[in-house]
């Protein structure tokens, strides 16, 4: 054909509406009345599709449910099609694995770039905060701060230029803004004299602006006012981790106060009133024995109440505590005194533990060593707040206190005992615990609640895999587990010489290049295989640094446990997590009321 004008109804085939008639194909045959074929000078573009038509000869027509005429193509045809689909179909699900990749390296960038995050400032700092569900919240503080912001910018400006009276305005506007912002953080906290302020520096800034304004040199002002913050705000942050580790080793001065009274008191007793009864029950294995290590009176007692008060039978139940030689009266003094319903306690002191010496243990003779003390105790603590904040953590000789490290001498404590439950002081027992003594640790040693729901909780967050030692025998993607809440069957530690093996590893460790101190690090080690993981409903873990702890978790809970620096007995603990132990003290105990602790 020479020409060829076609179209396509929406509602019928296709059209050819001119053509010249001796170049017709045999194919192809006019169809209608006698309607000639004019050439392309009288082509109208708007006539109707039924004058030309081409008849497909194997062509079967079907009906359609909305009766519209339609046409199937030739074999070759829809074989081309079919092709067409499959090259289509292959191109967008290579596209959609080229998607998939890319998202999950996307993914996996944020979740190494979420790491370098603070976990402190995201709770205080998260876009879910009731100031910021309404924009305009508190706008007048907001607008007050920036006005003092663009005061400070111009009055270095107005200095730099010799604007005196100009300066001695913004001056004197400036101080009498801050005084009446003072450190209100809300709109409500705002003095009445707030507004009036507003205004008047509203005016003056905009008559600093006309005579001061250069956009290059605000923006220099407002660049060095940043970089000023924000060096105060990594120095704070210092000063800050520095504090809280510190509070978080401190113990509060009414506890010590308890831990006098109690002292005193306690030596002031005849001897014969000073034993507790029962004694005998203290090496019988058929009842339920638990080892309970620490110098504060108030955590220890917390832990025993809370056990015996949810016990099903507290006659059957044996408490072993060990403490120093500083608070060996308060805490025998106050168990004397308080004695937890039919249950038998035996209060012992770690310094007369005469096996327990230098040549036995290596932590106490690593602590004899001149380089221990150097690092610990002299000169390696730095001198200020801010730069002491790194290493404070892992520097405090409470790493070292054989209270943390006597969890690795049990047989030897108790060597005529075949099982015992260890119990942290920063715990809270919700429910009878028998069910532990029947738990099948199937050959293990230690039954323990996994950790290891997190990438941190596992190995390679508390060894070192760098040294050959560590990589060689353990898998850095290994669960990690957490001591506070262990059943230990001492029968079977005994034939596996586990405190020889934790003698080993802490002999290497001596220069402190397998773990930081701690007793999590070494147990990881000395358990490695030798951990049956329990039901994590038996101990639930965070109270001390998780403020989002799931609160069904928490009453579904056997034990909860304060781990972290946030610990109940402190004042810098979670308000929403210290009921759950202050419920378990008597506050209106004298020796308390004496001491001033309160809720």
């Amino acid at each position: 054909m020479d020409v060829i004008a076609s179209r396509t109804s929406d509602m019928g085939p296709l059209s050819l509406d001119i053509f010249k008639k001796n170049n017709l194909s045999a194919s192809w045959k006019v169809i209608g009345a006698k309607t000639s074929v004019v050439d392309s000078d009288s082509y109208e573009p708007n006539r109707e599709a039924a004058d030309v038509r081409k008849e497909t000869p194997k062509g079967k027509r079907h009906k359609f449910s909305d009766d519209r005429a339609q046409f199937i193509a030739k074999p070759a045809d829809l074989a081309r099609r079919q092709l067409r689909e499959k090259r289509r179909e292959k191109r967008a699900s290579e596209l959609v694995k080229q998607d998939d990749e890319a998202i999950v390296k996307f993914e996996n960038a944020a979740i190494e770039r979420s790491k370098s995050v603070d976990s402190a400032v995201l709770g205080k700092y998260s876009i879910w905060r009731k100031e910021n569900e309404n924009e305009n919240s508190d706008s007048t503080v907001r607008l007050m701060r920036d006005q003092i912001i663009m005061a400070k910018v111009y009055l270095s400006i107005a200095k730099m230029k010799k604007k005196g009276d100009l300066y001695q305005q913004l001056e004197a506007h400036l101080k009498q803004s801050q005084r009446a912002l003072g450190d209100a953080n809300a709109d409500a906290d705002l003095h009445s004299s707030a507004p009036a302020k507003i205004k008047d520096m509203g005016q003056l800034l905009s008559k600093a602006r006309e005579q001061l304004y250069d956009c290059k040199l605000v923006t220099k002002k407002l660049r060095a006012m940043l970089q000023s913050a924000d060096e105060q705000v990594r120095s704070l942050k210092k000063q800050s981790t520095f504090l809280s580790q510190l509070a978080a080793k401190t113990l509060p001065n009414a506890i010590h106060c308890l831990s006098l009274r109690l002292t005193i008191d306690y030596n002031l007793l005849p001897p014969e009133k000073r034993k507790f009864p029962r004694s005998e029950n203290l090496e019988n294995p058929n009842l339920y024995h638990y080892a309970l290590f620490s110098d504060n009176v108030l955590a220890a007692s917390v832990v025993v109440n809370s056990t015996i008060m949810n016990a099903k039978d507290s006659s059957k139940h044996v408490f072993h505590l060990v403490t120093d030689k500083l608070n060996f009266g308060a805490m025998n003094m106050w168990f004397l005194l308080n004695p937890p319903g039919k249950a038998t306690i035996h209060v012992e002191n770690v310094d007369e533990f005469k096996w327990l010496n230098s040549s036995y243990c290596p932590v106490l003779r690593q602590l004899e060593s001149a380089a221990m003390k150097e690092y610990y105790f002299k000169a390696g603590h730095p001198t200020t707040l801010s730069s002491g904040a790194a290493n404070l953590k892992y520097r405090n000789p409470k790493y070292l206190s054989m209270l943390n490290h006597l969890r690795f001498y049990l047989p030897q404590v108790y060597p005529k005992l075949d099982k015992i439950l260890f119990l942290d002081d920063d715990i809270v027992v919700q429910k009878d615990l028998t069910g532990l003594w029947s738990v099948n640790l199937q050959g293990k040693v230690n039954g323990a609640v996994e950790t290891c729901g997190e990438s941190f909780h596992r190995f390679d967050k508390y060894l070192n895999f760098t040294n050959p030692h560590i990589s060689r025998n353990f898998d850095p993607n290994a669960c990690g587990w957490a001591y506070g809440m262990n059943i230990f069957d001492l029968e079977e530690w005994k034939k596996r010489d586990i405190t020889g093996i934790y003698h080993k590893w802490q002999n290497m460790n001596e220069d402190r290049v397998l773990w930081k101190l701690g007793t999590l690090p070494p147990g990881l080690i000395t358990f490695y295989g030798l951990t049956h993981p329990l039901e994590k409903s038996w101990h639930v873990l965070g109270l001390g640094y998780n403020p989002s702890v799931d609160r069904t978790e928490i009453d579904n809970a056997a034990v909860i446990h304060y781990n972290g620096n946030m610990k109940p007995w402190l004042e810098l603990a979670m308000t929403r997590y210290r009921s759950y132990w202050t419920k378990y003290i008597k506050y209106d105990h004298p020796y308390l009321h004496r001491c001033k602790l309160s809720e």
